[in-house]
């Protein structure tokens, strides 16, 4: 005989409880006989009415008291998705439970019985007893509770469940909002892009449907195929395209419907046959950098140096100027580039040559020997690559290995920055990718490029928004948020009362609530790294970050 166990207080409950699941999780069926595993699969159905009953009223407490906003998040659904990870499905579900909490508790006491109603059987009751009158509602649901407990199916259930809500039917108000129709529509895509729509339809909805379909879904001929599913989905597809031909659509977010050409920089490429169009644009970039160059040495420029051929080689590594010569034709970018070139390979071999490459006493000139990681903690200094300080130094041990750490964690932001420079040596209105799509995409695809950075202004330019939200597809909150680029505002990370330009690199898509509840209601802080990813600060200090994944117990 066994004796169970009681929790003494919350944490061990929850340990006990993924300590039990764990056990039936590791056991092997194989290994039992069917009797045991049906009284198995019957304990775990009763198990899960229950788990139902402890979600549907932690949940409800939760949405009462705001907890979603102490994440970030707007609502319980979107803390539920984005925090727990299930799927926008399950998050339903369980918003579904937890309405057994508020509004049917005849119900949920039926529920954490265990065997008198499973929890689906329990949701689909309350849906059924949703439009019965509130003052008659916890008496109808006590007699479905108790017809269930006498073993009443669920045909059973639901002829009771119709002849109640006909006997205490109110009259019809004649109000056109009927609150008793659920009504809704949801879209989800499959991993290749296919549709998958569910909804239930008012019936006014389902007429006009009907006939769109109808009359769209004819048979072309003798010919013709397709089966009657097969033609409504055809329709369905032929109605919206006439439909966003007929611009009647409204504007989203202040942007109209428009269709979107993704093209490959590698695929342009290969269209240019002998690299003739390249070789075209390099020699064209060669004289606007003279150009710019002659400028430059008429004026006061800021402090940089225009550098090309052996110059330029001797002034850093093959490598890195590889894309200056072949790609950005913004000479701004092009000096920035270098210099951040420049002060790569001078960190570089500083840090290669080791402290005594800093500049301090006259003494024997500093060697350029490649880091050793073991000889790095032997000397007590960062290990180069890592930014780790062993522990236990003190003097001047400490200060090398701090200045060491400190180059490391330069030389890493440096990376990103120049990571940067180098894909605009692709991009922009005289870039090597414009420059192939204006001569090799053909008509429609072929037209001038747009600015991506148009520094101070008060409107951000259409194609911005555009860019922003092909790149980011989603609201940007690192917490996580589902709400499409189509519905979202882009944001500027720096705020244009601090000097932020209205950039691509400068703009994230925020859904409403996070832009202009989240960071300006509410005060939270937006800190974007030189990598992509980003994280937010609470007023109170709570940090949530795009990178991090989600903590796992124990």
């Amino acid at each position: 005989m066994c004796t169970a166990m009681v929790p003494a207080d919350m944490g061990e409950a929850f340990v006990m409880l993924e300590s039990v699941m764990g056990f039936l999780a590791d056991t092997d069926p194989a290994d039992l006989p069917v009797p045991v595993m049906a009284e198995g699969l019957r304990a775990l159905e009763r198990a899960d009415a229950v788990e139902a009953v402890a979600r549907a009223r932690f949940l409800a407490v939760f949405s009462a008291q705001d907890g979603a906003v102490s994440d970030g998040q707007r609502s319980t659904r979107a803390w539920l998705v984005n925090t727990t990870r299930v799927t926008k499905g399950q998050a339903g579900e369980y918003r579904a439970t937890e309405a057994l909490a508020e509004n049917h508790q005849v119900l949920l006491a039926g529920l954490r019985e265990g065997w008198v109603v499973t929890k689906s059987v329990a949701l689909q009751l309350a849906k059924w007893t949703r439009p019965i009158p509130a003052e008659y509602r916890d008496e109808a649901e006590g007699i479905l509770i108790t017809a269930a407990r006498a073993g009443a199916d669920l045909r059973s259930l639901a002829a009771i469940c119709a002849e109640i809500r006909a006997r205490t039917a109110q009259p019809d108000p004649g109000n056109d909002n009927d609150g008793h129709l659920d009504r809704g529509v949801s879209l989800d895509t499959t991993l290749d892009g296919a549709g998958v729509v569910h909804g239930d339809l008012t019936p006014e909805c389902a007429a006009m449907v009907q006939a769109v379909l109808d009359a769209l879904s004819a048979p072309s001929g003798g010919g013709d195929l397709r089966t009657r599913p097969q033609r409504y989905h055809d329709a369905l597809a032929e109605a919206m395209r006439r439909l966003l031909a007929s611009d009647l659509l409204p504007k989203r977010a202040g942007q109209p419907v428009r269709a979107l050409v993704h093209l490959y920089f590698a695929e342009l490429r290969e269209l240019d046959e002998d690299s003739a169009l390249q070789d075209k644009w390099i020699g064209e970039y060669r004289a606007r950098w003279a150009g710019h160059r002659a400028a430059a040495s008429v004026s006061t420029g800021d402090g940089g140096a225009w550098l090309d051929g052996d110059a330029a080689r001797e002034a850093v590594c093959d490598a890195m100027i590889i894309p200056v010569v072949t790609g950005d034709i913004d000479p701004g970018a092009v000096e920035e580039l270098i210099a951040l070139c420049v002060t790569y390979h001078q960190l570089r071999t500083q840090a290669a040559a080791g402290p005594a490459a800093a500049p301090g006493p006259a003494g024997p000139p500093a060697t350029t020997a490649a880091p050793d990681p073991a000889g790095a903690r032997a000397a007590g200094t960062a290990i180069p690559g890592t930014g780790i300080v062993p522990a236990g130094l003190t003097g001047p041990a400490a200060r090398d290995a701090e200045q060491a750490a400190a180059v490391e964690e330069t030389l890493a932001e440096l990376e990103h920055q120049i990571l940067g420079k180098i894909l605009a040596v692709l991009s922009g209105p005289g870039g090597a990718a414009s420059f192939l799509r204006r001569n090799l995409a053909g008509q429609g695809l072929n037209g001038p490029s747009l600015p991506l950075d148009v520094g101070q202004t008060d409107e951000i330019p259409l194609h911005l928004r555009r860019l922003v939200a092909v790149r980011d597809q989603h609201c940007q909150f690192p917490g996580g948020c589902d709400q499409p680029a189509s519905g979202c505002e882009a944001h500027h990370v720096t705020h244009r009362k601090d000097g932020g330009h209205t950039s691509l690199t400068n703009l994230k898509d925020y859904c409403w609530w996070h832009h202009h509840v989240v960071l300006h209601e509410l005060g939270w802080t937006l800190t974007v790294h030189p990598d992509g990813t980003s994280q937010v600060t609470s007023p109170d200090g709570t940090t949530i970050r795009s990178h991090s994944p989600p903590p796992h117990p124990g």
